[in-house]
């Protein structure tokens, strides 16, 4: 009996080796499953079970697709008694309390009208004169993988309205570094010729250094982005949701 309770831990040992290209690598929670008593779980399996790896649910579906601000953490209010939920949004996100009404923040502002929301479907300049229509429109840029175009567009605007010189060197090596520099995740698609640009006015650079390159990606988001965000269900659902307010009211 001896010898085969042996013999059986030497199978288990054997079988806890798993060859990857030639290396040998050694799983040795495998035994220690073994020795624990029945119904007891190992440290590895308690961590498996902290994870939840299934589908989510499609409420909480569109609440990730539409967070994604800075780092915070909102209170839901459900529908069964105001039961709680905690929410987590990780990349950074500026001005995301033009949500509120999507319960994506804990700030108050004013949702956009139904004829604001109409509007925005009528020109891509009105759309971006509006700050509501501007972070929808980023959101849908988000489920692109595009959101850096709009991050960039910003960026640019805030720098215009920059008066203070050591400010203005700062903020323009900044965007340089995050937007235009190959070497940036986050690097926006702009002509040779543009870049050129770039390089002479970063010597000396000015709020307007990166003009040229702002309206090249402003035209870029306008022919290519804005019809697609249109027949969107990120669009369609604030059109019909202004609809049935406004027949509501």
């Amino acid at each position: 009996m001896k010898e085969e309770e042996e013999e059986e831990e030497g199978e288990l040992e054997t079988r806890s080796e798993v060859s990857f290209s030639g290396d040998t690598q050694v799983f040795p929670h495998l035994k220690a499953r073994r020795d624990l008593p029945h119904g007891v779980k190992s440290s590895t399996e308690h961590e498996r079970a902290r994870l939840y790896t299934g589908p989510i649910p499609a409420e909480r579906g569109g609440e990730l697709a539409m967070g994604g601000g800075r780092s915070e953490t909102s209170a839901l209010s459900g529908t069964g008694g105001g039961r709680g939920m905690t929410t987590t949004q990780n990349s950074q996100r500026p001005n995301a309390c033009c949500f509120c009404w999507c319960c994506c923040c804990s700030c108050s502002c004013t949702k956009p009208s139904a004829e604001e929301i109409r509007l925005w479907s009528q020109s891509f300049d009105k759309l971006m004169r509006n700050p509501a229509g501007r972070n929808v429109f980023r959101e849908f840029l988000r489920t692109e993988y595009s959101e850096e175009n709009m991050l960039f567009w910003l960026a640019c605007e805030d720098l215009k309205q920059e008066i203070n010189k050591s400010a203005i060197e700062e903020k323009a090596r900044n965007i340089y570094e995050d937007y235009i520099s190959i070497l940036s995740p986050k690097e926006v698609s702009l002509d040779a010729r543009v870049r050129e640009v770039i390089n002479r006015k970063m010597q000396d650079p000015t709020p307007h250094a990166f003009e040229d390159a702002q309206l090249q990606i402003y035209t870029l988001m306008h022919r290519d982005s804005y019809p697609r965000f249109l027949s969107s269900n990120i669009y369609k659902s604030l059109v019909h949701g202004g609809s049935r307010t406004s027949s509501e009211s």
